[in-house]
């Protein structure tokens, strides 16, 4: 049965734990418990432990690479576990200052939320194709020119979340991110096949889609009692990228916000969620690997095909229930209700503008998200589009 123990902050980072509790207190293994044994000097045969040892001979238990242990019928050498070379140490002061810092970052935060009187089931904010990190006018001669840099991609996030205020109806929100959250890494597609002319490295990427989660989530925490957010995490721009920026945000939502936060990152092609009388059946629409070409932004015989097919291994059609395959990568605004009998087919429209290769290759094109409120009488659809900007 494993024991909880009261751990110091050294003992904390000896065992490579890193989330917090109260006290200090922890719940450790059978392994863990005898490395904090040893470490303390108190083993069952009760001889010094290397940490007493160390200590009661005025010597740092890091510096010591070999010691002897004695007792009164023998005598051995041992190697010191928590030895450390002079350029280790370094190292492990800053991850021991880093992960003192991270576990205060992870404190639980209260926001209140207002008491304004809301009817509605739920309401669900979708958008896609961010494509951070894309430059859409590298050399100034693209058809339609367009601005995709951190402060346009800021401003884009503030009118989404004043839309979502401005329109809310219920007291739970789903998010759902359909997938190409930044525009590739290292300036390709997840794919490795061509390059992507790109305003900002892998470092920066992250440092602004962090941040854009972050800051769209924690404000809506004021108007809403829960977010639950899915992030498509298999696509054909950033399928690995995203994954881990959304872990990311995963750990911090949820630490900080225990209970009020879900974040779920899928890493299926095809992955699907149900509230109430609706099933979501969420995809990029392309995956990292295996489709040349991925579902249309027209709904063929092949791919309605391909979603019945899911549909029924998972069991979704029942009666009262409606089903939505919402999808990104067309960077398109078509919402299908009638091609099929078993499922409405919902292409979302890009957030970011359209690339070079978009305008050159198809048309300008529209950009922008839409929110949903779902009643006892069905659902509103309250779209937002933004301005291009040369």
């Amino acid at each position: 049965m494993n024991e909880k123990l009261t751990l110091s902050q050294e003992e904390i980072i000896l065992l490579g734990i890193t989330h917090s509790t109260k006290c200090n207190r922890y719940r450790l293994t059978k392994e863990q418990r005898e490395t904090v044994y040893e470490y303390r000097g108190l083993r069952d045969d009760k001889s010094d432990g290397i940490k007493d040892a160390c200590d009661s001979m005025g010597v740092s238990v890091k510096d010591s690479d070999f010691m002897w242990l004695k007792n009164k019928g023998a005598s051995v050498r041992v190697k010191n576990p928590y030895f450390q070379k002079e350029e280790e140490k370094d190292i492990v002061d800053t991850l021991d200052e880093f992960l003192i810092n991270f576990n205060k970052l992870l404190e639980p935060k209260f926001i209140e939320v207002s008491n304004k009187e809301r009817t509605g089931l739920f309401d669900r904010l979708v958008f896609t194709d961010t494509h951070i990190g894309m430059t859409p006018n590298e050399d100034g001669y693209s058809l339609y020119g367009g601005k995709w840099d951190e402060i346009e991609v800021n401003d884009r996030l503030n009118r989404i979340v004043s839309h979502v205020f401005d329109n809310q109806k219920a007291k739970i929100l789903y998010i759902d991110d359909l997938g190409d959250f930044f525009d590739g890494f290292d300036g390709k597609t997840v794919r490795r096949e061509h390059d992507l002319p790109q305003n900002m490295d892998n470092q920066k990427c992250f440092d602004i889609g962090f941040e854009f989660k972050r800051k769209m989530i924690e404000p809506l925490l004021t108007i809403y009692d829960k977010i639950i957010c899915h992030n498509v995490c298999e696509s054909n721009h950033s399928a690995s990228f995203d994954y881990i920026v959304n872990s990311a945000i995963k750990t911090y939502m949820e630490k900080c916000y225990q209970g009020r936060v879900e974040v779920i990152n899928c890493r299926k092609f095809i992955e699907h969620y149900k509230i109430g009388n609706y099933t979501f059946i969420i995809s990029h629409g392309k995956d990292s690997k295996n489709l040349k070409f991925g579902f249309k932004p027209h709904l063929n015989h092949i791919q309605e095909l391909k979603i019945n097919n899911y549909i029924d291994e998972h069991f979704l059609l029942q009666s009262g229930v409606t089903i939505e395959f919402s999808k990104g990568d067309s960077h398109q605004y078509l919402f299908d209700s009638s091609t099929s009998d078993r499922f409405n087919y919902y292409n979302y429209p890009a957030l970011s503008p359209s690339s070079n290769w978009v305008q050159t290759g198809f048309k300008k094109g529209k950009s922008g998200i839409v929110f949903f409120n779902y009643s006892e009488s069905g659902k509103s659809i309250n779209e937002l589009f933004f301005n291009w900007k040369r």
